[in-house]
This record gives structure tokens, C-alpha cells and sequence, in this order.
């Protein structure tokens, strides 16, 4: 398996008491999902190997404490290390709902089925997400992540149709 074939959930923050349990911070809305896990990957040297958990256990509500079984690593080495659990672990979505990361590479049609550019990256770092979006003149805007401007997401046709306020192409 590849880094590229996984999602990230979280990272290993700290240990937690001294039997060799973690407490992992989770990027998720429902972090109940993760309550029972059997087993993550790490991304060691950019390669995610394997962990089993013999406990995982919601510490709050976005926090995991997990121990792992027989280990050579001291639980110390993990701390900092992102987690991450295969791709068709997602549960699918439909309608306007998607993953950030299944509309790489979709283009983005405006109201008028006019294409605008296609979704290079997504910027979740800001307090707005934004589509970062390659124009057809390949130059590259930003475009806000607002539910009430996506009128269609496409699957099938990979393409997401947006009521974009006049002007916005051109900041």
C-alpha cells in the first residue's frame, strides 16, 4: 500500500500514563467512527507501515487513546507521526458531499456550464477552504469552498457546477 492509497486521520500527539498508550488527535467530524479501530498505518519515512491496536478508546471528542501491539519502537519515536487507514474505509457520499480529495483534477463548470478551470489542490489551512483552480489561460485562482455556490457535484463526469459571483474570476 502507498501513502497515496490512504487518508489521513490524525497524529500522534503524546503519551498518555505509563503502560505505552498514545493519544492520537484526529481530523474528523465524527471521531466516534475511530472508536474501534484494529489497526492504522504510519507514515514512517513516507511509507505507511502497519500498526495493530490491542486498545482504542475515545479520550474526548476529538481524541484517541490507542496502544499498539508488540512494538520495537518505543512509544516516544511515534509521537509527531501522522496516522492514516485506507481509502475504502470512506463511507461514499452523494449529492453535493465530497472528500477533498476525490475532486482533484474535476473541473469546475460555473452556472452557465462554462468551464472555468480544473481543481489542482484544495487549501484547508484557512479558516475558508479553497479549491485552488488551474484557469484555462493556466493561471490559478482561488475559489471559496461555500456549500450554497456548489449547485452540482459529478462523479461520473468529474465535475463540480458553482453559482460564482460575477467578478471572482477575476481577482
Amino acid at each position: 500500500m502507498l501513502l497515496k492509497d490512504c487518508y489521513y486521520v490524525g497524529t500522534i500527539t503524546k503519551t498518555h500514563g505509563l503502560k505505552g498508550h498514545l493519544v492520537a488527535k484526529l481530523d474528523t467530524d465524527e471521531p466516534e467512527a475511530y472508536e474501534n479501530l484494529e489497526s492504522v498505518f504510519i507514515n514512517i519515512n513516507g511509507m505507511p507501515i502497519p500498526f495493530f491496536l490491542v486498545e482504542c478508546q475515545l479520550l474526548n471528542k476529538n481524541s484517541l487513546r490507542i496502544k499498539f501491539e508488540n512494538t520495537s519502537l518505543n512509544p516516544q519515536e511515534l509521537i509527531g507521526k501522522d496516522i492514516y487507514l485506507p481509502l475504502e474505509f470512506l463511507p461514499q457520499l452523494s449529492g453535493k458531499q465530497f472528500y477533498y480529495h476525490e475532486v482533484i483534477n474535476f473541473n469546475i463548470l460555473d452556472q452557465n456550464n462554462i468551464s472555468v478551470g480544473k481543481i489542482i489542490e484544495i487549501n484547508d489551512q484557512s479558516p475558508q477552504s479553497l479549491f485552488s483552480i488551474e484557469l484555462l489561460n493556466s493561471k490559478n485562482i482561488y475559489i471559496p469552498i461555500i456549500n450554497d455556490w456548489i449547485i452540482e457535484v459529478n462523479r461520473k463526469e468529474q465535475y463540480i457546477k458553482m453559482n460564482l459571483p460575477e467578478g471572482i474570476l477575476d481577482i
